[in-house]
């Protein structure tokens, strides 16, 4: 499991205006900047587009690259991504 996060709930409250990706493992991003992107599992998480790139944690759906907040977003995105990217 990831940090201090929960993927059972999303969460629906505006963006911080800084976040650390999945729990606190990497520094403080901005959520207004385009080298960030949310998670698309695990709403409200943000991650430098490049970390995760580095980290092996994007994936490709529809034409369109989603970024991933850590490693057990993964299987849970792969499993359904209509669920996740239809919440965006």
């Amino acid at each position: 499991m990831c940090g201090e996060h929960s993927h059972d709930a999303q969460k629906t409250e505006a963006p911080p205006a800084q976040a650390s990706s999945c729990g606190g493992h990497g520094p403080a991003v901005t959520a207004t900047d385009d080298t960030v992107a949310e998670c698309p599992v695990m709403r409200g998480s943000y991650i430098a587009k490049a970390d995760a790139e580095a980290q092996g944690l994007v994936r490709d759906h529809d034409g369109q690259r989603y970024y991933l907040c850590c490693a057990a977003c993964g299987p849970l995105f792969d499993a359904d991504p209509e669920k996740y990217v239809s919440a965006l």
